[in-house]
């Protein structure tokens, strides 16, 4: 009985041990998978300033007016040309 006591202590401590190793190995796993990610988000993000910087570029007034200028030969209206319509 001692003896079957003892060989089920030792497989619970074995499974114990080998699920502790299992555990710490997807604890590895997950790491790197976070470092990965985290590194993902660095570039995405230093992306998106960047797109956000050349957005406001090419939304700013001064250079919607230059090229409704020069390349759509877009001039404003003369005063006596505008007319206000009211509903």
């Amino acid at each position: 009985m001692i003896k079957f006591i003892l060989n089920l202590l030792g497989g619970v401590v074995f499974f114990s041990s080998l699920q502790v190793i299992l555990i710490h190995q997807q604890n590895r796993l997950q790491f790197i998978e976070l470092q990965t990610l985290q590194q993902q988000r660095e570039v995405l993000m230093v992306e998106w300033n960047r797109l956000q910087l050349e957005q406001s570029t090419w939304t700013q007034p001064s250079r919607i007016e230059t090229i409704a200028r020069e390349q759509l030969n877009m001039i404003p209206p003369a005063p006596d040309d505008i007319m206000v319509i009211k509903p």
